[in-house]
């Protein structure tokens, strides 16, 4: 068996609309095409002594220990590397179900897909599937907790922390798009101009002020002590000398803690003798020059949070600790609490493994112990000076016991400070009686306050605080997304998202939108190159300035990756033909719908998908769809139109020569074609198929009539502003036309313009595209011989696995099946090519270059038709 490729899905994809992380791993069995699981000797047993938690996989069976008894009967290889690749993911904290498993067109060759939750276990899970299967079937060991491990370590690399998560799993609740800024807990909530940022529990709201005030533990302390707030009397030190002075001002016991320290470290508690003050001053020294030096206040350990300056929630934090049993030792009774199923590596649990560590040494090395030493029974050993959930403190919930003094108190703390997410420390026996009277004091304010402690505590009411800051970026009414439109189909993409981005932005909208030739944000192109991925598309979601997205979505980035978006509000299909077929297991039309519709299936319920009612497969799309749906066709009379009529449904038809909107029997016209620069003079139809696509779009968004007819009007064919769609250069004795019809739908819908150009002399030029289908070549070359008088045949720049040789083979037998006997030749370079058709143009004549790269040809023609100029101005 071997991997041919791995390929990660991020968004809804050919699979799954509502699964979007899956890994596609295309897999090829080899021999073992030959040898389903019954056939190999003890597999069975292996695999069951092995991973035995297969047990709970159901299969088809639909009960447990189906899995086994499909092995059992015989299944192929593909199959249980699916389970075996979900499973250990499973095993490692990353519990994750679905999967599927299909045999492409190549015989033996099948697409593994499984779901991940963290991309990078997901690839190394379906690596080591494939090998524990290697192992298997040759009876080799295989160290399957080694596995597991390493995939806990990517896990905790890669994943978010248990506070940004939570706030995630929270915006995910509410219908909320996010996107990770980065590798690392930078995240983006919403999209283009309604996005927020958070970073763990860092806001985009958050003060910067607010911040730096927390992270100053003695800013912190005197501006809480000026407003009335209880907190420990100390001082601020640098030196040890200094350090016998506060000690003889505050007395025994003491704090000592770095000034600029968080979560705990370089602090030392309850310290009673000067020598262990050293000690702790050269330790908090390790972070921070400066050094708080407090007395050390009795009690148990609470963290309140407050957010949006309101509390939401209250815990008692206890440190890492073992209770003795007058029998064993200390790391023995370490490992016991460690196989406590609530404990696990890292954020994977409700608490965190007991890790010993300097702090742990040094805290037995004050009570005279060694790890192995034996505690009397009951005694409780802390192992940790801070209780931090990170390294195995528990949590209590005590929100419901928190005194009202001590809420309005905490939340006058939030404001005095300026945090909007506000962690508080304080120390104290209890927090039912205000803290004036407990004797407590507040020990830290904090930014960026962990959350985990408080959505899972050890005991107690596990609470949503997540909840409140999601309440706080997006209050109620607040919008989180913008409006999206999605183009795709075979042709004429380009133009009608350029079109409808036209529309939107004279209706006053700061557009985005991603083309075949760029991104681009209102007129300025930010990004050059072919854009129709989910990469582009991320990149105008990002944008904080966006306010409407127009997407051009093309096949390769849907099945490479998936969508770039969770859903859209319209999904324009423009056509389905034969393109870029033999691809990717995209075989035949069937194959190639199955790609295009899942822009349709990404379409809100709410929403309108946009289909050409003369296009038969976008037409068999129509039952399936769960949005709303609206039709376009060049013909009124068109069977799908008049049933959409007697529905009354919506429609766009061009009727009588106008561009018009059917609601019913009821017609609204907008412009009359032969108006709209684009469809030149109404002679190029495809054009028009794109006028109607577009129209009906904008229509069904809001936007007004008279508002869509003026943009229509104001839409000049340019190659600045649609390069490579039917660009006409005028010259004193010919004109050239350059295009980007590159298959036979494109050519077809030249061929369909031509017929309306009068010219004695039509040349063409022409190229095929290397990984296309020998027949779909020959049929360019096939069109090319019926509408031209002359053709040059050229070669692209990139041959994508053929040789020159064989693509003009193809392209000149096309030709002769064209019926015609014209005459040919071959020029390989573009730019020679053009020169020389230009130098062949007698008067009237028409040239016509298609090509898949039309930007040198548009380079040169320019650049011919200014010299033209500038010779004409000097004679």
């Amino acid at each position: 068996m071997k991997i041919e490729k791995i390929q990660v899905l991020r968004g809804p994809n050919i699979w799954s609309i509502r699964r979007k992380k899956l890994i596609q791993m295309r897999l090829d069995l080899e021999e073992m095409e030959h040898l389903p699981t019954n056939k190999i000797d003890g597999f069975r047993e292996r695999i069951e002594q092995l991973l035995p938690s297969l047990f709970t996989h159901r299969c088809s069976e639909g009960v447990e220990g189906g899995f086994f008894h499909r092995i059992e009967m015989g299944t192929w290889m593909g199959h249980v590397i699916e389970h075996i690749a979900l499973e250990i993911q499973t095993l490692a904290g990353m519990d994750t179900g679905f999967g599927r498993t299909r045999e492409t067109k190549t015989p033996g060759v099948y697409n593994v897909v499984f779901s991940y939750l963290e991309e990078n276990s997901g690839v190394y899970a379906a690596e080591q599937s494939v090998e524990i299967a290697k192992c298997l079937i040759e009876d080799r060991p295989y160290d399957i907790h080694e596995c597991i491990q390493q995939l806990k370590v990517i896990r905790e690399r890669e994943r978010l922390g248990p506070s940004t998560g939570s706030i995630v799993e929270e915006a995910v609740a509410r219908n909320i798009p996010w996107i990770r800024l980065g590798r690392n807990s930078l995240v983006q909530l919403g999209y283009g101009v309604n996005q927020q940022r958070f970073q763990a529990t860092i806001t985009g709201k958050t003060s910067s002020i607010a911040v730096d005030i927390a992270c100053n533990k003695e800013l912190t302390k005197k501006m809480l002590e000026e407003a009335a707030i209880p907190v420990p009397s100390g001082d601020l030190i640098t030196e040890a000398e200094e350090l016998e002075r506060v000690i003889r001002k505050i007395g025994y016991p003491i704090v000592l803690k770095p000034l600029d320290g968080n979560h705990g470290k370089g602090s030392s508690i309850n310290v009673n003798d000067m020598e262990a003050a050293i000690v702790g001053l050269q330790h908090a020294q390790n972070y921070s020059r400066k050094v708080i030096v407090e007395k050390y206040i009795t009690g148990y350990d609470f963290r309140v949070l407050v957010i949006n300056h309101k509390m939401v929630a209250a815990a008692r934090r206890v440190p890492a600790h073992i209770v003795g049993d007058g029998e064993m030792t200390i790391q023995q009774l370490i490992d016991k609490e460690n196989t406590d199923p609530r404990r696990g590596y890292g954020h994977e649990n409700v608490l965190t493994e007991i890790l010993v560590d300097k702090d742990t040494n040094e805290l037995l090395e004050k009570l005279s112990y060694t790890l192995e030493t034996v505690p009397q029974k009951g005694e409780i050993v802390y192992l940790k000076s801070t209780a931090n959930l990170s390294t195995g403190g528990t949590s209590i919930d005590v929100t419901d016991m928190v005194h009202p003094e001590n809420v309005t108190m905490c939340e006058r703390i939030s404001k005095i400070i300026g945090l909007d997410v506000c962690g508080i420390d304080i120390m104290a026996e209890n927090l039912s009686q205000p803290l004036k009277e407990s004797g407590g004091a507040i020990l830290e304010v904090n930014a960026a306050p962990g959350f985990r402690m408080h959505l899972a505590p050890s005991e107690g009411l596990p609470r949503n605080v997540a909840a409140p800051v999601v309440d706080m970026l997006y209050p109620q009414g607040k919008p989180f997304r913008i409006p999206i439109i999605a183009v795709t189909g075979t042709n004429g993409k380009t133009t009608t998202t350029r079109l409808i981005a036209h529309i939107v932005k004279n209706n006053g909208y700061r557009v985005g939108f991603t083309t075949s030739d760029g991104i681009y944000i209102q007129n300025t192109m930010l990004t050059k190159g072919d854009t129709t991925g989910p990469i582009s598309a991320e990149f105008i979601l990002k944008d904080p300035t966006v306010e409407f997205a127009i997407l051009e979505t093309a096949r390769g980035g849907i099945l490479r990756s998936g969508l770039g978006f969770s859903s859209c509000d319209i999904g324009v299909l423009t056509n389905i033909k034969e393109d870029h077929l033999g691809l990717s297991d995209i075989h035949n039309l069937k194959d190639l719908t199955r790609v295009k519709r899942v822009v349709l299936d990404s379409v809100k319920k709410d929403g309108w998908s946009v289909l050409n009612a003369d296009d038969d497969y976008s037409m068999r799309l129509m039952p399936d769809l769960h949005s709303k749906v609206a039709i376009f066709s060049l013909d009124e009379n068109n069977p799908h139109i008049k049933k959409f009529a007697k529905e009354g449904k919506i429609t766009c038809v061009c009727e009588d020569g106008f561009i018009t909107i059917k609601k019913g029997d009821w017609k609204i016209r907008i412009v009359k074609a032969q108006n709209v620069p684009i469809t030149m003079e109404g002679k190029a139809k495809f054009m028009i198929s794109n006028v109607l696509a577009a129209s009906l779009a904008a229509y069904l968004q809001g936007f007004e009539i008279e508002d869509i007819a003026n943009s229509l009007r104001t839409f000049i064919p340019s190659p600045a502003l649609t390069p490579g769609r039917l660009n006409i250069f005028k010259f004193k004795k010919f004109k050239v036309l350059i295009d980007f019809a590159h298959n036979p739908a494109g050519y077809e819908a030249i061929e369909d313009y031509l017929k309306n150009v009068e010219s004695p002399k039509k040349i063409g030029i022409i190229s095929g595209v290397g990984d296309r289908r020998d027949e779909d070549i020959q049929e360019c070359g096939k069109i090319a011989g019926r509408m031209f008088d002359h053709i040059i045949i050229r070669n692209e720049k990139h041959l994508r696995g053929r040789t020159e040789e064989e693509i003009n083979g193809l392209l000149i037998d096309g030709i002769h099946q064209s019926g015609r006997d014209i005459s040919y030749e071959i020029i390989p370079k573009e730019i020679d090519a053009l020169k020389h058709a230009m130098s062949l143009a007698e008067e009237n004549t028409f040239i016509t270059a298609l090509s898949d790269v039309i930007s040198n040809a548009i380079d040169l023609v320019q650049e011919y038709q200014n010299k033209e100029i500038l010779e004409d101005g000097l004679s």
